[in-house]
Formats: structure tokens, C-alpha cells, sequence
């Protein structure tokens, strides 16, 4: 199989779709303050940007189980570009101490 075909699947796209979300609620919120709380508490961004992290395990999981046996080395680059998202997500949260 190859790559293109594997990388087309919505169980590829998906994560890297929720950490570019989650790229941009961190933004949002930095920017703007929509969803941040007045008071010590957490607030919407990052309860959304939580469950658009944890979102992605159960679909990456599904992927790895789905395509990796298939195509290995093709699955490997779709799991490594969805990895990669993900931190890049994390990063700024990491990073600013949000």
C-alpha cells in the first residue's frame, strides 16, 4: 500500500486535525482570554484542549491496530506525523506552564 493511500484515512487525519484544534484554543485563549476563568480554576480552553488530547489516543490506537500489520512502514511515518502534532500541541502548555 502505499502512503498517500494510508495518510487519506480519517483514522490518520483525525489526530492531527484535534492537535492542530487544540494548537488553536491554546492560541485563543492566549490571545483573547475566551475561555480562560476569572477565578483559579481551569477554564473551557483548556477542559476543551484536555479532551482534544485525550481524544486522539483512542483513534491513534484504532490506527496502529488497523494499519500497522498492513503496511508497516507507511503506518510507522502516519504515527510519527501524528506524534509529532501532538507535541507540537503540548508544547506551548509545557512550555508557558498553562
Amino acid at each position: 500500500m502505499t502512503l498517500r493511500f494510508i495518510a487519506t484515512r480519517a483514522s490518520a487525519l483525525l489526530p492531527i486535525a484535534m492537535s492542530i484544534a487544540a494548537i488553536g484554543v491554546v492560541a485563543l485563549a492566549l490571545t483573547t482570554g475566551i475561555g480562560r476563568s476569572p477565578d483559579a480554576d481551569e477554564g473551557a480552553a483548556a477542559h476543551l484542549w484536555q479532551l482534544l488530547m485525550a481524544g486522539q489516543i483512542p483513534v491513534m490506537a484504532y490506527f496502529a491496530v488497523r494499519w500497522l500489520p498492513a503496511a508497516p512502514r507507511e503506518g510507522v511515518r502516519v504515527l510519527l506525523t501524528q506524534l509529532a502534532a501532538g507535541l507540537a500541541a503540548a508544547a506551548p502548555v509545557l512550555l508557558l506552564h498553562l
